[in-house]
């Protein structure tokens, strides 16, 4: 009943597939192994544990995920880097919704390539705010505001909450267009009454 050819890395490329058709959490060794034709203490001669399957999708969907924005900031800067790089980001979030999913853990800290891959993204965000003109606190601070808007955005989009007759890729664009407007005018640092 095994299929020939399974390997580690041919585990967890049907993992992931799995998790972008069924979502992270309904992700089971029964599932992946009845997809790969084999049965559940097969895995075992190629995986640890379910665990160390989810862990292996966040490092590796982490690491496409950062290429992917690093392609689209590629000779580009200020705005026309962050819609780039939005872009990016919806249009890969919407494509692989699972392995989306895994790419919000926080790094292993025990696990130096999750922690590079998680860095990694970091970076691309890091740099294309710096086209802004901003200094370090002040990226840590857009990029939080950068990710919320757009995971929120995404989010929503994939569960199906635009219902409203306008069109979600106009809505989008004004989004991004109203970041780059408050990121342009981010370092001359706002405080709101009553703020911490």
């Amino acid at each position: 009943m095994a299929r020939a050819g399974l390997t580690p890395a041919r585990v967890i490329d049907e993992a992931q597939v799995a998790v972008d058709e069924l979502g992270v959490d309904a992700l089971s060794l029964t599932a992946l192994a009845t997809r790969l034709g084999v049965r559940v203490p097969s895995l075992y001669k190629h995986i640890e544990s379910l665990d160390a399957v989810r862990q292996a999708i966040s490092v590796r969907a982490k690491v496409d995920f950062a290429d992917t924005l690093a392609r689209a900031a590629v000779g580009r800067a200020g705005g026309d880097a962050l819609l780039a790089v939005c872009n990016a980001y919806r249009d890969w979030a919407g494509t692989h919704p699972g392995r989306y999913q895994t790419t919000l853990r926080a790094a292993n800290p025990g696990d130096p390539a999750d922690i590079a891959a998680s860095e990694r993204a970091a970076e691309v965000i890091f740099e294309v705010l710096a086209g802004y003109g901003l200094d370090e606190p002040q990226r840590v601070d857009a990029t939080r505001l950068l990710r919320a808007t757009l995971h929120g955005f995404v989010s929503l989009e994939a569960a199906g909450g635009y219902l409203l007759p306008v069109d979600v890729d106009r809505s989008f664009d004004r989004a991004i267009a109203a970041l780059d407007r408050a990121l342009a005018g981010w370092s001359g640092g706002v405080e709101l009454p009553g703020g911490r």
